[in-house]
């Protein structure tokens, strides 16, 4: 009689104490929570549970008895919550409820690390805002941890099997610095954005190298090829030398646009800032003419003009001119899209918003763990085919009828 007292006593306590609580928006479950008793007592009977699963006759059999019992604290979305688990002599009790060295209990509060980093904050930040938000105190070993979980996610995904056509495919780079043995060195972010015949944009693959080089990316589109990639009809790429001839090694039959943007740029480098808006006029004329032949005939003039000034710029322009000059053949629709690398910059642009507040990540993993959670947050929007896909596919069908047949 005096036993149920008591506990009507402390039920109507916790009453109390939780209603007090949830008026002034403190947490029922944390440190001082009114209802950590319950979850604490929950959680121990869990445990013991699974204990005395374990300790069968069998497993008696062989002199494993108890061994006392650990405490530890365990971080929940609520806040955190102190536990006692038991122990084992032979140390074979693997608990399914609160694994060893287990310390963050909820799923729902991992997700919010994985977001927060995601979002590029820092562990301190994200530290910080845990302990405000939660009461949570989360160690940086732990939230490298938690980050760590992903790791699977990325490498089945770098793995997955690709579509046999993609339309149009830009290639580029981001370049960071990664610590490696004590020293900062430069590391390349190898990016494949794709356009699939539905009209839809996705990552086809990514990859951190030393540098940036014709080398490394032979070995990219290998990779894609044995992926299922089979062919791509028109590949957007920078101007890095064999960069090219890497792709129609693995893609034959690729057309290969150079971004006029790249070479607009590089040729500036070599022109007097006094000559650079003339110059630039000039060349306006040759990349915005609105045929080949016609742009043919103003890089003629160009050449007459500056050539003699500039014979290195004019060289490079018509050393180029093949992969330069890709775009000329097709409709304003199509030209859009591929004479520049914009379509890949952009997508660069706001993985940098993300990782613009590191200085050097600690490995490439710590490197390829940000820019894939930046990647999965920016392809959410990636829902919708590009903007008059149902044109540029037909155009693009009348180019490349025998490799694109559209379903009618």
């Amino acid at each position: 009689m005096e036993q149920k007292k008591e506990e009507q006593f402390n039920l109507e306590e916790i009453k109390k104490k939780a209603l007090e609580q949830f008026r002034s928006g403190k947490s029922l479950y944390g440190k001082d929570g009114a209802f950590a008793p319950l979850l604490k007592s929950f959680l121990e009977a869990a445990l013991e549970g699974e204990m005395e699963a374990h300790l069968d006759e069998d497993e008696r059999a062989t002199g494993n008895r108890r061994n006392g019992r650990s405490r530890k604290t365990v971080q929940t979305n609520s806040g955190p919550v102190e536990i006692e688990t038991s122990r084992d002599r032979s140390g074979t009790f693997e608990p399914e409820l609160v694994r060893k060295r287990e310390t963050v209990l909820a799923d729902t509060l991992e997700s919010k690390i994985l977001g927060m980093y995601g979002l590029g904050m820092s562990f301190r930040d994200i530290s910080s805002h845990l302990k405000e938000m939660y009461d949570a105190d989360i160690s940086h070993a732990t939230l490298s941890a938690i980050t760590d979980r992903i790791i699977p996610a990325i490498k089945e995904w770098q793995a997955r099997p690709l579509e046999s056509l993609y339309c149009i495919v830009w290639l580029d780079a981001m370049h960071y610095k990664v610590k490696d043995q004590g020293k900062i060195v430069s590391r390349a972010v190898y990016h494949i954005l794709g356009i699939n015949q539905e009209g839809r944009k996705d990552i086809l693959g990514m990859y951190v190298s030393e540098s940036e080089g014709a080398n490394f990316w032979l070995g990219v589109l290998s990779d894609l090829r044995n992926r299922g990639l089979e062919d791509i009809l028109i590949a957007c790429i920078d101007n890095l030398k064999g960069f090219a001839e890497a792709i129609q090694t693995i893609f034959p039959q690729t057309e290969v646009q150079s971004c006029i943007v790249h070479q607009i740029r590089n040729s500036l480098k070599y022109v007097a800032t006094k000559d650079q808006k003339p110059f630039l006029a000039d060349l306006k004329e040759v990349y915005q003419a609105t045929n080949k032949d016609f742009a043919e005939e103003q890089l003629n003039a160009l050449d007459a003009t500056w050539g003699k000034k500039y014979p290195v710029v004019i060289a490079s322009w018509r050393n180029n001119w093949p992969k330069l000059s890709t775009y000329f053949k097709y409709e304003p629709a199509i030209r859009k899209l591929i004479y520049t690398t914009n379509t890949i910059e952009g997508f660069h642009r706001q993985v940098r918003k993300v990782t613009k507040t590191k200085g050097a990540f600690p490995s490439d993993m710590a490197l390829l763990k940000l820019v894939y959670l930046a990647y999965s947050n920016i392809q959410k929007k990636w829902v919708s085919p590009l903007q008059n896909w149902s044109i540029t596919i037909s155009q693009l069908a009348l180019w490349f009828e025998e490799r694109l047949r559209l379903s009618i």
